[in-house]
């Protein structure tokens, strides 16, 4: 189940959070946020990892254990839409929160008892939500507004299911937030209410469908991801992992693997290949990658770990690359710069054996071949994260030359500039003047 328990104090503040961080994370799915609070009480909720989307099966098995015993008066606030963008852009997270769409919600979120949170239910074109709930409630709903439910009675020792329709804007930013403080003033009259009554409520506040949908590729629930950099997945590629006992043990990915003989000679797009991982093997100190490909050719990648006292922490290197081509072996060595912290996986746009590449050709096997690898990105150890990446190490550095060229250039126009401000204080004035009103210097001449 997808959500976190808040405390009483929580309030909206934490939640916008929330809502922000978990946006970072992205979902190839559409979703709807749903609040949940009550008056009287909710059952805990165990804690899920950012980013995760909850499905209609866990939410109903929630209902059941929140709803499943005694009548309940439940209150839901349907929007016609809804996203995480709406709680993040309009709910005063970035600016002032007086001026924040939510106030009445916040209050709300206080005031309850307990409250759940839901970032992302997954929404397939329609919402679940109103026919769950009738299903558990076993009634049918009851369409009100802050008028009518101020004179409706409404009758404890039955379940209840009040339903409170509201809008979305479809302009501005302006109108939007307008609109979303206008259905804000609502919820704030809805709950008033309840509370001069003395009525115990449990308060749903979700959408019909999400205000904005995110557009990324759909990736199987069972199917491998990628994880580069903490960005999105962009490429339906998926990585090469070599398992032990079902553990993700090594993790290869490039987009492309070029293999050419000569610098004019037709190249071989490995990536496109189907390769085996028969024949590797991994453990605490050193990882070997074996893949074999259809047509006869074998990549092989040896890593090891140790400890670096002077960083006091584990790193591992990409020893070796060795390229089998029928009978003819060549090796590389990594060593200029495939390296990265033990916990994270290596990252480079570009690996190769030529042109100044990372890859340094062996001089006991000396070849012709050329081997290219494009975004390239491989882990050999450390892959707590299951079947994604860990944080990647990137082999671009920090000062490129075009950085070099802009720091070298401020220093000499900082240079002159110093040295033209230190002549300009060198300058003195005279301390003495010739008086031309004067008498004249006389020089007397001796014969």
């Amino acid at each position: 189940m997808s959500g976190s328990r808040w405390p009483s104090k929580a309030g909206l503040p934490a939640l916008l959070a929330v809502f922000s961080s978990l946006f970072a994370a992205g979902s190839s799915a559409a979703q709807v946020p749903l609040l949940l609070w009550s008056s009287d009480g909710l059952p805990p909720l165990a804690t899920s990892a950012e980013g995760h989307v909850t499905s209609i099966d866990q939410l109903t098995a929630y209902l059941t254990a929140a709803l499943g015993s005694g009548p309940h008066t439940v209150l839901l606030f349907l929007q016609d839409k809804l996203s995480k963008d709406d709680f993040t852009v309009f709910g005063g997270v970035f600016g002032n929160k007086q001026d924040g769409a939510f106030q009445n919600l916040e209050a709300a979120l206080r005031s309850s008892s307990s409250s759940v949170t839901l970032p992302a239910l997954e929404w397939s074109g329609s919402s679940a939500v109103l026919p769950l709930l009738q299903e558990k409630l076993g009634v049918s709903p009851l369409l009100v507004d802050a008028d009518t439910l101020s004179h409706l009675s409404i009758n404890t020792s039955v379940s209840n299911l009040l339903l409170i329709n509201l809008p979305y804007c479809s302009g501005s930013h302006k109108s939007c937030k307008e609109v979303l403080h206008n259905n804000d003033q609502i919820i704030g009259k809805v709950l008033s209410i309840m509370k001069s009554q003395n009525i115990l409520y449990t308060a749903i506040y979700t959408g019909i469908q999400p205000s904005r949908v995110i557009s990324e590729m759909s990736v199987p629930e069972q199917s491998v991801g990628r994880s580069l950099l903490q960005e999105a997945v962009t490429n339906a590629s998926m990585p090469i992992i070599y398992r032990v006992s079902g553990s993700p043990c090594i993790m290869l990915w490039a987009e492309h693997i070029i293999l050419t003989l000569s610098p004019s000679g037709p190249g071989i797009d490995l990536a496109k290949e189907t390769a085996s991982v028969e024949g590797s093997m991994c453990n605490g100190s050193y990882s070997l990658l074996h893949l074999n490909y259809s047509s006869g050719i074998t990549l092989s990648f040896a890593m090891s770990q140790r400890l670096y006292p002077v960083s006091a922490r584990n790193w591992f290197t990409l020893d070796s690359v060795q390229l089998q081509v029928n009978d003819s072996t060549v090796s590389f060595t990594g060593r200029r710069g495939i390296y990265a912290p033990a916990e994270y996986s290596f990252h480079c746009q570009t690996v190769r054996n030529y042109q100044d590449g990372l890859l340094v050709p062996d001089p006991k096997t000396p070849s012709q071949w050329r081997l290219d690898f494009e975004d390239f990105q491989i882990q050999g150890f450390g892959l707590a994260n299951g079947t994604n990446f860990s944080y990647a190490s990137d082999c671009a550095g920090f000062f490129t030359p075009g950085i070099w060229m802009g720091l070298l250039t401020s220093l000499l126009m900082l240079f002159i500039f110093v040295y033209g401000l230190h002549m300009i204080m060198q300058l003195n004035t005279m301390d003495r003047f010739d008086d031309p009103k004067g008498p004249s210097i006389s020089v007397p001449q001796t014969e």
